[in-house]
């Protein structure tokens, strides 16, 4: 078993929609990972964000182990101890979040939370109010309603007509959100930090002017905190840096360390309206996803998140220091959430020079590399990222 023979295999039966790495992964140990010809490479993008606490993480394991000797699966059809735990911690300490919804993905999150908000509305004697505002460039899964709020249109290509009653507003722009709000508007779905448009921070106090005006609009606040959620920029909620209170919000990815799951965090009085047969999840909650996200929470929340920030504070200072090669313009994101803007440079070519490297991160488009490692990432793995993508950007060819 080798790189060669299992990527060919893959492209023999998988589907042709992504565009992989000539690599296959076969191992993983905190912020390591092997491939199928025994190399080691430092893994800085974690599973875009998925692995808060890196590979293999021993009480994930244990968590998962104990748990697959207990019980895995019984439907919603009753309760299992691990999802009411889980929802229990996830309320505990929330700005706003009294009621969880369990499913099994980010895209799902969201689908469930624009349902939701339609739905609130109706409940409301408002049925009129089902137009969902959301942001240029955003980006928030690909089922039907989630892809039609993606601000990309490159995403909607070969999939139309998309849900109707979807505006989008420039990100951050506050004028234009106020004008696109109205009596016919239920919710605005917005990230705190746009990840797949190049690492995108929303501009000081965009989020509480987000919150001030669809309170005057009578609409809900929507926060996809898909990417930005669990711990990924240094508190458990990208939102509480701006102390602003949703009345809804996604999360998933990192929640469950890879395990898939996802969850809709949801205000007393918009998610009493998620009534029995209006939404489901046949895997939702399952206990297995529940006992690995509960682990994640006791980890984080045990001193692992706030040792995190001095090590991303680190990383941010590594990456801008590479200014020095005259190909980096600037690093912007929060936490272990980072884009390096490049200049003079492809990132997709530097993508595949750092991981020549030993270390592993994403381009987003022609100019930003991705960063979001292990929250559990060292020092002296920061230091070595930095490194290995200095000596990547210097191999890398002009751009022409």
């Amino acid at each position: 078993m080798n790189n060669e023979t299992l990527v060919a295999r893959g492209k023999a039966v998988l589907t042709p929609n992504y565009r992989q790495a000539p690599v296959a992964l076969v191992r993983g140990e905190g912020s390591r990972v092997w491939d199928a010809d025994g190399r080691e490479y430092l893994d800085c993008i974690c599973g875009i964000a998925v692995n808060a606490l890196g590979h293999c993480h021993p009480a994930v394991v244990a968590a998962l182990e104990a748990q697959a000797r207990e019980l895995w699966h019984v439907s919603n059809l009753f309760f299992n101890p691990r999802a009411v735990e889980l929802a229990e911690a996830l309320v505990e300490g929330s700005l706003f979040a009294r009621r969880v919804f369990f499913c099994n993905s980010g895209a799902e999150a969201n689908e469930a939370m624009l349902k939701l908000a339609r739905k609130y509305q109706a409940d409301l004697g408002h049925p009129e109010r089902n137009e969902i505002v959301a942001c240029l460039s955003s980006f928030h899964g690909r089922t039907m309603f989630a892809l039609s709020c993606t601000g990309q249109e490159k995403y909607h290509h070969g999939f139309e007509p998309l849900v109707p009653g979807v505006r989008h507003v420039p990100y951050g722009d506050v004028e234009a959100l106020r004008g696109a709000l109205g009596p016919r508007t239920a919710a605005f779905i917005v990230e705190p930090i746009q990840g797949e448009a190049g690492v995108m921070p929303a501009p000081e106090g965009y989020l509480a002017r987000a919150r001030a005006l669809t309170r005057e609009a009578g609409a809900l606040l929507c926060f996809d905190e898909v990417q930005t959620g669990v711990g990924r920029t240094g508190r458990m909620w990208a939102h509480e840096w701006d102390g602003v209170a949703p009345d809804l919000m996604s999360s998933a990815k990192a929640i469950a360390n890879g395990f898939p799951m996802g969850a809709l965090l949801a205000s007393e009085e918009v998610g009493a309206h998620l009534t029995p047969g209006s939404h489901a999840s046949t895997f939702g909650g399952n206990a297995l996803g529940c006992a690995a996200a509960l682990a994640v929470l006791k980890v984080l929340r045990g001193g692992a998140l706030e040792a995190s920030r001095a090590v991303s504070a680190r990383l941010v200072e590594r990456l801008e220091a590479l200014r020095a090669t005259g190909r980096v313009k600037g690093v912007r994101g929060r936490g272990m959430l980072q884009g390096v803007l490049l200049q003079g440079v492809s990132a997709g070519a530097v993508v595949e020079l750092a991981r020549a490297q030993g270390l592993l991160v994403n381009a987003i488009g022609d100019s930003v590399i991705r960063f979001a490692p292990a929250l559990t990432l060292t020092a002296a793995e920061a230091d070595l990222a930095a490194e290995r993508l200095g000596a990547a950007l210097r191999a890398a060819p002009a751009k022409e």
